[in-house]
């Protein structure tokens, strides 16, 4: 069976994420995985980047580094496993985004991790760049997953909703009547926000388990006016991240009150999350499954609010439909690389607002 190495990292830019994986008749089997955390220099200079603090000359190198980093973790998975690289078809490496700018009359989406050093350092054929011709195609380029979700995920059991909790959450709605069409989109952040906060107050990458966010109270006024942002009642197609969702977004509705403790925040943060993803959710019911993944799903706080504000909808993860939800991502562009080389189309213009299927990718070959 052929196997495929899917590379990912994505908003919340911790670390790469790589899964060896070989797919079926809407099955999927994990040979492997390995997560590659990023030096804290290196990210810190990513972070900056997408603040818009680099010059070109960063932005190259960075991308040099990035490719560098993305190829060490798939040659350290491939080490692993032990598994005999020429029996891996191609890599599929989303990139690491450093701004997503869909909209407007010249539209870009920049991801670096220079696919040509990941395909040099391999001797594997390497496929990135799955963006841009969605976006050439009058799409929004993201999400991308929904793809994959309808593969894998789709059901004519029951409706289901997939939630995926990164640095920014989207959502992907499989109806279960086939005739109805997929749709999905970024509902806002999810732990991106969070995140920021708390290494600014703290000094630690990430709020482990929500346990800092338990200690706080939700602001009421804060959290109105940060639910007033325009991007939450737009229309889809749309899509979003850090260029738009970052601590200069935050503080700019913080100064609009006295100070606030800063757990506070962190709890009020948590609540924008399951508020976005809540509202924007297109018809909640009891006969309506929602399938968590993504690194929001490890904490508790975040999971327990969400099923509360879910209602009469199940609320569990992507564990209960087959695929571990930490690697969700990564496998999906491990089939995205092999969409590619097949030929095969890897967006949904219900998704994205793309004028037509398009085969997403550039190939670069071992």
């Amino acid at each position: 069976m052929p196997l495929w190495l899917g590379l990912m990292s994505g908003t919340s830019m911790d670390a790469v994420d790589a899964v060896l994986v070989s797919f079926s008749e809407q099955d999927v089997q994990i040979h492997g995985t390995l997560s590659l955390s990023y030096p804290d220099q290196l990210r810190g200079r990513l972070l900056n980047a997408t603040r818009n603090h680099a010059s070109p000359d960063e932005i190259g190198e960075l991308g040099t580094l990035v490719g560098q980093h993305f190829a060490r973790a798939a040659n350290q998975l491939i080490e692993q496993t032990g598994i005999d690289r020429s029996s891996i078809q191609a890599i599929g490496s989303h990139g690491q985004t450093i701004r997503h700018q869909p909209g407007g009359n010249a539209p870009f989406s920049l991801q670096i991790g220079s696919p040509a050093i990941i395909a040099e350092s391999t001797g594997i054929t390497t496929v990135s760049d799955f963006r841009n011709r969605d976006l050439a195609a009058g799409g929004q380029g993201a999400p991308l997953v929904p793809a994959f979700h309808r593969w894998l995920f789709a059901s004519t059991h029951e409706t289901r909703c997939i939630l995926n909790l990164g640095g920014i959450a989207n959502i992907t709605w499989l109806p279960a009547d086939p005739a109805q069409a997929v749709t999905g989109f970024d509902t806002g952040p999810a732990n991106a926000l969070m995140d920021a906060w708390c290494l600014d107050q703290t000094g630690r990458h990430y709020d482990t388990s929500g346990q800092w966010a338990q200690e706080g109270r939700i602001h009421g006024g804060l959290l109105e006016s940060m639910l007033s942002d325009a991007y939450f009642d737009r229309a889809p197609p749309k899509s979003t991240g850090k260029e738009r969702f970052n601590l200069d977004w935050a503080r700019t509705h913080l100064q609009l009150f006295d100070e606030i403790p800063p757990e506070d925040v962190q709890r009020t943060l948590l609540q924008l999350t399951v508020f976005t993803v809540a509202r924007q959710i297109p018809e909640i019911s009891d006969r309506l499954s929602v399938y968590a993944c993504g690194g929001g799903t490890q904490n508790p706080l975040l999971m327990d609010e969400l099923r509360s504000a879910l209602g009469p909808a199940r609320l569990t993860t992507t564990a209960d439909i087959g695929l571990d939800p930490l690697w969700v991502e990564p496998v999906a562009f491990g089939w995205l690389a092999q969409q590619a080389i097949r030929g095969l189309p890897g967006n949904l213009p219900a998704v994205t607002g793309a004028s037509g299927e398009r085969i997403l990718g550039a190939i670069y070959p071992a």
